[in-house]
């Protein structure tokens, strides 16, 4: 389950920058909603690589108590990622272009696989790339009601446009808030037709450190058992 929701919010965190809004009933909230996405896009043409903290809160249908983990995140443009999980577990995904490698030091395993074959479509590949542009897969819009992000800025409600890919068959909207001032992302909340809602809030961002590819560079333990992925459609 953790790494589909990875996989969506992946695509999300690299990419969002350059989708534009639609037209909305409420202009002025719609001319909101472009300034900021505007915002984003600027602010994430300037970053060629990023380090962030993270933490995981997932609420599954039918149980009472969310999910909750915690980790880093690395970033390097183009196509180079690296998740680590640290607690409660530790888990480490490592993305370079379309090649997924997923290491649990806790079973001894390392999972290899395509990105375009693990809980998405070509999409998210597509993406990572700068091949494809997001407005042709969703609608963004205002987020309904009066909720809004820190220093009132408005949130960002993606609606998918289709459920014929795999990456947006799953979802029913994603919900983005932004970072005053630096336009960075702040939150991420994924919500699945099934009900189950996953949230993402980055922390201690670090823009262009210069990171280098050694960062992202996974070397299999020799103990370690390395079994191709399965296709995951879902948590």
């Amino acid at each position: 389950m953790k790494r589909w929701w990875v996989t969506a919010t992946i695509s999300v965190i690299l990419v969002l920058p350059v989708w534009a809004a639609d037209g909305s009933k409420d202009e002025k909230a719609a001319l909101e909603v472009r300034d900021v996405v505007k915002q984003l896009q600027m602010r994430y043409e300037k970053t060629t690589d990023l380090q962030a903290d993270f933490s995981q809160k997932t609420k599954i249908e039918g149980f009472e108590r969310p999910v909750t983990s915690s980790g880093k995140v690395y970033i390097k443009k183009p196509g180079r990622l690296r998740w680590e999980y640290l607690d409660p577990a530790t888990e480490q995904i490592y993305v370079n272009q379309d090649d997924v490698k997923v290491y649990v030091p806790e079973h001894k395993q390392v999972l290899v696989g395509k990105l375009t074959h693990m809980a998405a479509s070509k999409a998210p590949l597509e993406l990572l790339q700068g091949a494809a542009k997001l407005d042709e897969s969703f609608e963004i819009e205002p987020t309904k009601g009066r909720e809004r992000g820190a220093a009132g800025l408005p949130l960002l409600t993606l609606i998918p446009k289709g459920k014929e890919h795999e990456s947006t068959q799953n979802l029913q909207k994603i919900v983005v808030e932004v970072f005053p001032k630096t336009y960075y992302i702040r939150t991420v909340s994924l919500y699945e037709i099934s009900g189950n809602v996953a949230v993402f809030e980055f922390s201690n961002l670090k823009p262009n450190l210069g990171l280098g590819n050694e960062v992202f560079d996974f070397r299999t333990p020799p103990d370690a058992e390395v079994m191709k992925a399965p296709v995951l459609n879902g948590p």
